[in-house]
């Protein structure tokens, strides 16, 4: 579906790059990945989906770089910082998975302490 001035809509390009991720079509799925991101470029789901997809390919530096953004962009989100660490973990960086992995829990131990959910 697109919008009225001819734009692709942007969750539509997410969830067939979703799609396409999990039937092991990488390149179809990053491609859509990327055009989401040509849209908007703090698209946090499809910047998220780029990191699995390189994940998923052993690309640790590319996964790592798209996990810094969605954490720069969503600082107090205990999913980005763990999502980074395990980013850092599978790239054999474990200080930096580490430092990521505390910085989640404080994030959830705040949110425990003004009453958010965990």
């Amino acid at each position: 579906m697109s919008d009225p001035a001819g734009q692709p809509d942007l969750e539509d390009l997410f969830f067939e790059g979703s799609d396409l991720h999990g039937e092991g079509r990488h390149d179809e799925a990053l491609a859509r990945f990327e055009r989401c991101l040509e849209i908007d470029p703090d698209y946090v789901d499809a910047l998220l989906g780029k990191a699995m997809v390189h994940l998923g390919r052993r690309q640790f530096d590319d996964a790592i770089a798209c996990g810094k953004r969605i954490v720069e962009l969503t600082p107090e989100d205990v999913l980005a910082q763990t999502n980074l660490s395990v980013f850092y973990q599978r790239a054999g960086r474990i200080a930096e998975a580490e430092e990521a992995a505390a910085k989640a829990k404080v994030l959830s131990w705040k949110r425990q302490i003004h009453g958010g959910s965990s």
